[in-house]
């Protein structure tokens, strides 16, 4: 078996969890931003694929207590590299140090490129390893002086799914956009709309997850170059995905911004992704939401008040949401770092939960019985 490791936004290993769990792979261990796990090779290819609120999926080499730049050196020497990176193959080291004796990420790096260097001349017999074939990415984390070691499977990030090569000022990741969706409990039936939608995301996200089309379905991965995870096993994960998308679904998200824009961007990349025919996008201000007498949800991440707006604007607009909105009995979900949402909004959300929209601590405020 191998052993995997998963990262993701903070506040998303519970979802994270769940989809390792659905994809049959047995959890090992599981800390802030991470989830380690164990499969075949084909977890490889079906992981990377299919994980809708994963950042990145790495090979995990090995763990070991590092205090001392000669433990870290002897901990990486001791790892069995050459089992996966051969004689003329890249290995460029980058990693975090983190409430670790050990806080100096470039030196951290030398002596990490150096013991692997070390290991693998020995194997190979070679003095000076050409590094000009595949690369393997070599990524270290340092937590409270225990170092992970671990090969980078994806490349790309998983939240670049492929259908946003265009966006508008301060997106928010499709992993957070999904995670939000995914705790909004979306159904056939129960319009998904997003009244600040900008370029589109949070509905993409909902259509994909409707439609049960993987995330990575569209894109590539650094692995494929690697021989430990041959051409079939990636045709294999791809048609298991396409297999298990739904030809036909009852699901509508709408979405609407006051920039004209902004829709132009959100319906090419809906269009991207394979999933036009379940989103509507229209120009429209935000306060003037009403339900149009059919079931729905409200899943929406408004104007903070840091980058597009300054904050008396987003408080004042957050005030006439409060004010405007009479949504009957939809339910509603705003994602926002501002502190003071629900006093603004005028009223306390049933249920909050924290989120990081990046770097940025975010709540996620849960409105399950309209006023």
């Amino acid at each position: 078996m191998i052993r995997y490791t998963a990262t993701c936004l903070f506040g998303l290993e519970g979802l994270l969890g769940e989809e390792i769990d659905s994809l049959g792979y047995k959890r090992c261990e599981t800390m802030d931003g991470r989830i380690t796990f164990e499969g075949d090779s084909l977890a490889c290819p079906r992981a990377n694929i299919n994980l809708r609120f994963a950042e990145r999926l790495y090979l995990n080499l090995g763990e070991f207590e590092a205090k001392t730049f000669d433990s870290l050196f002897e901990g990486t020497k001791a790892l069995e590299w050459e089992n996966w990176i051969g004689r003329d193959c890249q290995f460029p080291v980058r990693g975090h140090a983190i409430k670790s004796t050990l806080f100096s990420v470039p030196d951290c790096q030398k002596i990490i490129k150096k013991a692997v260097a070390t290991r693998l001349g020995n194997i190979y017999s070679m003095k000076t390893l050409p590094e000009t074939g595949t690369k393997y990415q070599i990524d270290f984390f340092i937590f409270k002086d225990r170092a992970s070691l671990m090969i980078d499977l994806s490349g790309t990030p998983l939240h670049k799914r492929g259908y946003r090569p265009q966006s508008v000022a301060a997106p928010l990741r499709e992993t957070l956009a999904a995670a939000i969706v995914k705790l909004s409990r979306p159904r056939e039936g129960v319009v998904l709309r997003d009244p600040f939608c900008g370029s589109g995301t949070i509905l993409i996200e909902g259509a994909l997850m409707m439609k049960n089309i993987a995330p990575g379905i569209m894109r590539t991965f650094c692995s494929e170059e690697f021989p430990q995870f041959p051409k079939e096993l990636w045709d294999s994960a791809r048609k298991e995905a396409r297999d298990n998308e739904k030809a036909e679904c009852d699901f509508c998200a709408m979405g609407s911004d006051i920039n004209p824009e902004c829709i132009e961007i959100a319906r090419a990349a809906a269009k991207r992704a394979g999933v036009s025919e379940l989103c509507k996008f229209f120009t429209a201000d935000a306060l003037e939401l009403t339900t149009g007498g059919v079931r729905g949800t409200v899943v929406t991440n408004p104007p903070y008040g840091e980058r597009l707006l300054e904050k008396e604007e987003a408080e004042e607009l957050y005030r006439q949401m409060g004010k405007k909105w009479q949504l009957d009995r939809w339910q509603i979900y705003v994602l926002t770092s501002h502190e003071g949402f629900q006093r603004l909004y005028g009223r306390r959300a049933d249920k909050v939960r924290k989120l990081y929209n990046g770097m940025i601590p975010c709540n996620f405020y849960q409105f399950f019985k309209n006023k």
